[in-house]
């Protein structure tokens, strides 16, 4: 069956991972042309994790290893060991830092104990490793 437009409808691509904030995000029609070379979900990602996103990364998984296997780790923790003086300035770069192992499959994010979304979570959360 046609829509009522009569134009036939062709399906959309699946949902992409941002490689910069870890959030997923959907095609859009200003992307059709150039839907396979799309990796950022809007031009504030679009400069990429930089120096921090990859430090802050490795803080994480460094901090992690350092303690229980069950053990969590807030994102403060990993903004203050990159940068001790403006780690309130790191704290979103830390979550999407967070985000992005989520997606490589190498830690969980966490609120009170149970595991959450990557791309919708809110509020304060805890990072663990995958189980």
């Amino acid at each position: 069956m046609l829509p009522p437009h009569g134009i036939p409808m062709t399906p959309t691509p699946p949902d992409r991972i941002c490689e910069t904030c870890g959030r997923p995000f959907s095609w859009r029609r200003k992307w059709a042309r150039d839907w396979a070379n799309v990796r950022y979900c809007s031009k504030a990602c679009r400069g990429g994790p930089g120096a921090d996103g990859e430090a802050l990364e490795q803080a994480i998984l460094e901090l992690l290893a350092k303690r229980s296997t069950t053990a969590t780790i807030c994102p403060s923790e990993a903004a203050k060991a990159v940068d001790p003086d403006r780690w309130r300035d790191l704290m979103e770069n830390a979550r999407r830092a967070a985000r992005r192992l989520v997606h490589e499959g190498k830690v969980e994010i966490t609120q009170k104990g149970r595991v959450v979304d990557p791309g919708t979570f809110r509020g304060p959360i805890r990072i663990r490793r995958v189980r």
